[in-house]
């Protein structure tokens, strides 16, 4: 390992003062928005919602861009990574200057947003410089760099005055580009690059440490030390102005004795940190954190106590200095906070500082975009302007002991063993929970081990998938409701926040897909069911006031789609533990009853709404505004609320009761076989006809029925579709097992062809007003037929797949190793790819009726798209000679 000792001071500092300076420039940039929106707003004629979008966007891509900009910078030279991503920032921020409408505007500050992204290839590159006992101060020096964005604020408004938003932009775009220019020129090559490339890595073996808790738990903590940091610069004008009654120039001067501190004193953090210990120095932060937090959080309160012969009256109400004496030691301590963080890294991953620091940096960073919003959802539901600081003081808690219980057990094994231990060993995975012998294939193995363990994994993984579902297509029950509630969103808007859960989770799929191998089905899946605690929760507060803003419900509706991720990795996993024999049963169980989660939400959900069933913890109701049911009380809350226990104990008992395959590891490269497979692309197309028209229907029809058919409620019967069409997924999986998925598969898409003949119908049009019940058959018809194939198709490849691999190595155990792994990936993908369907039907039903008046269209290109199922069905699969036989 290279040892950073041994590297000239000289060079040190050099590589410090170029990597300190170009990293406050990009936070410069970075915060652009802040300063030229309000003109922008005013010359384009913006929304606030408009505008607050424009701002966040950058905010947005830098925090995710974080982890991507860290795997590269752990694989190149941080200072080609670092010059090249500023000169593209300046050539994102030029585009801003030339852009003349808003959607442009929007595509610019995406690419804003890699100035923030910089942050990590700076911790990446510095670190390199410097040994692990100085590495604190350098990154506390490094870290200052946030007070580019005070550079903005006070800078930025003379030459808006003086230039014009538009060339303002281009003195930034050109300041950053040659800065970028020099960085290239004048910093000296990454002294551990020589290193790195000696010893190549995959994707993989890169990714690796992501798998351990630790990373995290990290990230929590620069989820409040630096996100709720930005938040706060954010928020304190608002908060002072509206509480204590400032003028906007007093609160950005108080705000600024907050801002300043929280940058420059990450220095003293580094330091602090190389002399006394990060963890020392965390402790400090999140104690002083949370009794900060807990006092700012007290809102004004006035007592009456009855006495003896008189009653005592008394008020409690934090002064405003008071209140700027505790934001600056909030301020103070978050700085100490983000420096102790950021030694820890390099500390435990030397060789991963990259890719570790971008997940941290990309979690803290989401902070800043999230906890605003989070902030004013709060105040509308709650009413209490104290209420931002009772989250914090929660976050702060929750990270303070998460930390204490982790050191304490490394502790304790300490004890036991005599000796140091450098991973900590919290919530690893014991020896029992993974099984290094696993031979699905061997009957006495199966009879004998293993189709207890097997089939105890399927009974966890179903109610996990069930909550996932349900999760997944909560919208579909709200864009119903809420316009009767009183939210103003129009038609297109709705079809947007029922359609977009589609979207993500079938994008969120594409990486879920490879979770699997990487970090173990176990592990995964608790992990990935817990993550659908956020969208429940923040729903619940999100849908008790009708002025939240269209912006927090479509980042909601984004959200959701964690649900629809779950997908990929749970039938990867489930495919793992069962014979090719009973594959199909196994996963037509798995997915079908799975696949009930959306029936459940449909029918349990406008049950759930309909009265108080949380009580006090489920908030207040809302009024239902028009309409024969007008004046009801509905609880639309409870809709995203009723699943927040379940998913505990799902995760819980995932965490628990589930097991980890020692033979199902493999990397990314391993499993990246799958796309130079041509029958990858062809199940991508059939699988999109399968399940994505299952999930695309359930997430259209309650929307487009009660569009059709105005006096029907359609929330009384949306269940019972996908209900069908998750109990016909197992009997599609058991029937291909006996009778071949192809020819199972050809069947049903014929089906599907002559169900969507029918839907057209029995549509409403100028000559007839159309019957429900014929309509409502023929999707319950799509529904069957859907579910069938979701079975049929997914016993289809891994036949297939295991097939091609014993025609290519004979029929060996690696060829059943090989073609178990491929055809647990191609799983996965297709499920990611298929979920697309999602957000294409209802989007599709959207677009008709906006360009022909009707969803006719639409149903006449869903016929195309079927009959084109068939005929690749056909001639690869089931036809006499076909190339793969399933």
């Amino acid at each position: 390992m290279l040892d950073a000792s041994a590297i000239a001071p000289r060079d040190q500092r050099r590589a410090l003062f170029l990597s300190t300076f170009a990293f406050t420039l990009c936070f410069a940039v970075w915060t652009i928005f802040s300063i030229l929106g309000i003109q922008i707003k005013q010359e384009l004629g913006l929304s606030d919602t408009q505008l607050g979008l424009l701002m966040a966007t950058p905010i947005l891509s830098g925090s995710i861009s974080r982890l991507f900009l860290g795997v590269l910078t752990d694989r190149f030279d941080g200072r080609w990574v670092f010059g090249l991503l500023m000169i593209a920032t300046g050539v994102a921020v030029l585009l801003v200057s030339m852009a003349q409408s808003y959607y442009l505007l929007l595509l610019a500050a995406l690419g804003v947003g890699l100035a923030g992204g910089s942050f990590i290839v700076g911790v990446a590159y510095t670190s390199t410089w410097y040994p692990p006992g100085k590495q604190g101060t350098a990154l506390g020096i490094f870290g200052a760099g946030n007070v580019g964005s005070a550079i903005t604020n006070f800078g930025a408004p003379f030459l808006l005055l003086a230039l014009g938003w538009q060339v303002t932009a281009q003195v930034y775009a050109v300041v950053i580009a040659l800065m970028g220019v020099g960085f290239i020129l004048f910093a000296k090559p990454d002294p551990a690059l020589a290193e790195r490339r000696a010893k190549i890595t995959t994707l993989g073996e890169q990714l690796a440490p992501l798998g351990d808790l630790r990373v995290w738990r990290f990230a929590l903590y620069y989820f409040f030390v630096f996100g709720a940091f930005v938040a706060l610069a954010l928020w304190l004008p608002h908060y002072l102005m509206e509480v204590y009654g400032v003028g906007i120039a007093a609160a950005g001067m108080l705000t600024a004795l907050y801002t300043i501190p929280a940058s420059l004193f990450r220095v003293l953090g580094g330091w602090m940190s190389d002399r006394y210990g990060a963890r020392r120095v965390m402790y400090w932060t999140l104690i002083a954190s949370v009794i900060s937090c807990f006092l700012l959080s007290y809102p004004p309160t006035e007592y009456r106590v009855l006495g003896v012969d008189r009653t005592l009256e008394f008020s409690f109400e934090l002064t405003l200095p008071a209140f700027v004496m505790l934001t600056f030691i909030l301020g103070f301590f978050m700085s100490l906070g983000k420096a102790a963080v950021f030694k820890h890294i390099p500390v435990y991953y030397p060789t991963h500082v990259g890719v570790v620091g971008g997940i941290v940096g990309m979690i803290g960073g989401l902070g800043g975009f999230f906890l605003p919003l989070t902030f004013g959802m709060l105040n509308d539901v709650i009413g209490i302007w104290q209420s931002a600081f009772m989250l914090l003081f929660v976050i702060a808690g929750a990270a303070l002991v998460w930390m204490h219980y982790a050191i304490r057990l490394a502790e304790r094994h300490e004890w036991r063993s005599g000796k140091d231990v450098t991973d900590l060993p919290e919530f690893s995975t014991p020896d029992a929970f993974v099984l290094e012998d696993w031979r699905p294939e061997d009957e006495t193995f199966w009879e004998e081990k293993g189709k207890k363990i097997a089939r105890r994994n399927l009974w966890i993984s179903i109610p996990n998938l069930f909550l996932a579902f349900a999760v997944w297509s909560i919208w579909s029950i709200l864009v119903v409701k809420m316009p009767q509630l009183g939210f103003p969103y129009t038609s297109n808007q709705l079809f947007w926040l029922a359609a977009l859960p589609a979207l993500s989770g079938a994008t969120l799929r594409i990486f879920y897909s490879f979770m699997v191998p990487i970090f173990g089905g176990r592990r995964w899946t608790a992990i990935s069911t817990a993550s659908l605690l956020l969208p429940c929760l923040w729903l619940g507060f999100a849908l008790q006031n009708t002025d939240t803003s269209y912006l927090v419900m479509l980042i909601l509706a984004l959200l959701c789609g964690f649900g629809g991720g779950n997908f990929a990795s749970s039938m990867a996993n489930i495919s793992f533990f069962f014979p090719k024999a009973e594959k199909g049963g196994a996963l037509g169980l798995n997915a079908g009853l799975g696949n009930l989660g959306v029936s459940g939400m449909q029918l349990i959900a406008p049950l759930a709404i309909a009265a108080s069933v949380l009580g006090p913890l489920g908030g207040d109701p809302l009024v239902v505004q028009e309409g024969a049911k007008a004046g009801q009380q509905l609880w639309i809350q409870n809709a995203a609320l009723i699943w927040v226990p379940f998913i505990i104990i799902g995760a819980v008992a995932a965490w628990f009761g589930m097991n980890d395959i020692a033979s199902a590891k493999s990397s990314f490269r391993d499993q990246a076989i799958i796309f130079k497979r041509k029958h990858t692309w062809l199940m991508c197309w059939l699988y999109l006809g399968a399940f994505g028209s299952f999930i695309g229907f359930a997430a259209g029809f309650p929307l487009l029925s009660g569009m059709l058919f105005k006096d029907v409620d359609p929330t009384q019967y949306a269940f019972i579709g996908p209900l069908l069409g998750a109990l016909a997924r197992p009997a599609g999986g058991v029937i291909a097992d006996k009778l071949g998925g192809a020819r199972v598969t050809l069947w049903m898409f014929g089906v599907m062809i002559a169900g969507v003949f029918g839907v057209l119908h029995f549509l409403p049009s100028e000559e007839s007003a159309g019957s429900f019940w014929g309509f409502f058959g023929m999707f319950l018809v799509l529904f069957i037929a859907s579910g069938v194939l979701n079975g049929s198709t997914f016993r289809m490849v891994p036949v297939m797949f295991l097939t091609l691999r014993q025609r290519a190595l004979g029929d060996t155990d690696q060829a059943e190793v090989e073609g178990n792994r491929e055809a647990a990936a191609v799983v996965g993908f297709i499920s990611a790819i298929a979920a697309y369907g999602g957000f294409f039907i209802p989007k599709s039903y959207g677009t008709s009726f906006d360009m022909t008046g009707g969803v006719g269209a639409a149903l006449i290109g869903f016929v195309v798209f079927y009959v084109s199922c068939l005929l690749v069905t056909w001639w690869y699969y089931a036809r006499r000679n076909a190339e793969v036989p399933c």
